[in-house]
């Protein structure tokens, strides 16, 4: 479980630096260090998960995604200064509920 959420750490670092990239000039040295790095942290991600799902069953790799939108919101606060809203917790909440219903219903289905 640790490297899974590992995993969607990388994978929460993807989309930082796109973002950084974005705000690169096009075409210069930062903007492809921004995107080279956000390819090369989306490749070990897909190893990684390729990994995840050899080992463990589907419902519970996929379960852990949820922890990405909580990464999302924090990387946004801090590195970006974008406001935390009541908005943002309670989508979260709801993601993360949905996601943990359904990954227990998967637990309690008979065989």
């Amino acid at each position: 479980m640790l490297f899974l959420h590992f995993l969607f750490f990388l994978y929460s670092l993807f989309s930082v630096l796109s973002k950084i990239g974005g705000r690169m000039e096009p075409l210069s040295l930062p903007f492809f260090l921004c995107y080279g790095g956000a390819f090369f942290m989306l490749g070990l991600y897909a190893v990684g998960w390729q990994q995840i799902l050899k080992r463990m069953p589907l419902f519970m790799a996929y379960s852990g995604k949820a922890v990405v939108v909580l990464w999302g919101i924090l990387w946004g606060a801090l590195l970006f200064h974008e406001t935390i809203s009541v908005r943002k917790i309670i989508g979260a909440v709801i993601i993360m509920s949905g996601i943990v219903l359904y990954s227990r219903a998967e637990v309690e289905k008979p065989r």
